[in-house]
């Protein structure tokens, strides 16, 4: 079977008594996008901080292509290719949509000042290739604050994806979007799979994950309660095994 991007296996996580997360088996695979799915409390956000090196897991082993990672850090998933964008966007809105693009990873020529017409040209290069945006509704130099939800939600992808990220973890991009930029970001999120990458996309809406996903994992109470194929389940019985999910905890 192709190697895995990343593989968590038996993966728990205690904060004191209590146990957030029980034996957490999760794969993501080359190129793949994986939905999320929870209830508030399912230990959704655990399970990404331990992904992203914010937590140790108490037990349990991490793999990033089948490459088992001890001691994980933010610094380390960063180096291995993890980044996160979140549903705050992180965005500098007054500033020009280039100097968001490469905020603090600033690109230099070879005497060390800033390389301003290189940064500029590249993100305009990413915003019309990799994410889609028509020439005529995107400029380096216009502020992000202009921009629409999805389209900032868009401006962090592109960032990540430049900065040679392999796997994108989407936490709750949806959160306060409109219908229409919702949709927008869905399309957004399909580009990072043209782009070769990988994604965990977290959501609390099923219709936003069943669209863009190819595998849905679904969390409650700490444990993997069900995991399915999109292509093999329709949007209604999904919902329907969420539904027992969040009643009994288990899908029997």
């Amino acid at each position: 079977m192709e190697e895995y991007r990343l593989e968590l296996k038996n993966v728990s996580k205690s904060f004191g008594e209590v146990q957030a997360l029980k034996d957490i088996n999760l794969q993501l695979g080359q190129n793949e996008i994986v939905g999320l799915l929870g209830d508030n409390g399912a230990g959704k956000s655990t399970l990404i901080k331990i992904i992203t090196g914010y937590y140790q897991p108490t037990s349990g082993e991490i793999y990033f292509n089948g490459q088992k990672v001890e001691n994980l850090t933010v610094p380390k998933a960063r180096e291995l290719g993890v980044e996160t964008v979140y549903q705050e966007r992180a965005l500098a809105e007054l500033q020009t949509l280039w100097r968001n693009i490469f905020l603090g990873r600033e690109l230099c020529n070879s005497l060390g000042f800033l390389d301003i017409q290189r940064m500029r040209d590249e993100t305009h290069r990413l915003m019309t290739q990799s994410m889609g945006f028509t020439s005529h509704a995107v400029s380096p130099d216009s502020r992000v604050g202009k921009y629409s939800g999805g389209e900032k939600q868009g401006v962090a992808i592109v960032r990540a994806l430049f900065f040679e990220a392999e796997i994108i973890v989407l936490d709750e991009p949806t959160m306060g979007l409109s219908l229409k930029e919702t949709a927008k970001l869905v399309n957004f999120v399909k580009g990072i799979k043209q782009a070769g990458k990988s994604a965990i996309f977290i959501d609390h809406n099923i219709f936003h994950v069943y669209n863009v996903a190819d595998r849905v994992v679904v969390i409650d109470r700490g444990k993997v309660a069900g995991e399915f194929f999109t292509k093999s389940i329709g949007v209604d019985e999904l919902m329907e095994k969420m539904v027992r999910v969040a009643e009994t905890g288990s899908l029997d």
